[in-house]
């Protein structure tokens, strides 16, 4: 039987491509941005109400929304006064349904 390692080389992604996956998938490694995400599932809300429903400070927050805002998975909107932060798009929801059907096998 033939193996097909010259095949499988030249079908990998570039480096580049494998590097950006990995530092996206970093971002889910973290609890707390975990959770922010888990909120964010339910209702887009200003950076006061999810520290409030997570029980954390307002800066701990700000910088886990930064970090998530970086990696495209959260985005913002401004409403009068406030910034109101919601998940970027539906690939993010499916993304962690399928880690916690993962998890449940």
């Amino acid at each position: 039987m033939k193996r097909p390692i010259a095949e499988i080389r030249k079908s990998m992604p570039k480096d580049e491509v494998l590097y950006d996956l990995a530092e996206f998938f970093k971002v889910f490694g973290d609890t707390t941005r975990a959770k922010i995400i888990c909120v964010l599932f339910r209702s887009s809300l200003c950076v006061n109400d999810i520290a409030s429903v997570l029980g954390m400070t307002q800066s701990s927050v700000s910088h886990h929304l930064r970090v998530l805002k970086t990696s495209r998975i959260v985005k913002h909107q401004r409403a009068g006064k406030e910034i109101i932060y919601s998940l970027d798009d539906e690939h993010i929801k499916r993304i962690f349904d399928e880690g916690f059907e993962h998890g449940r096998e």
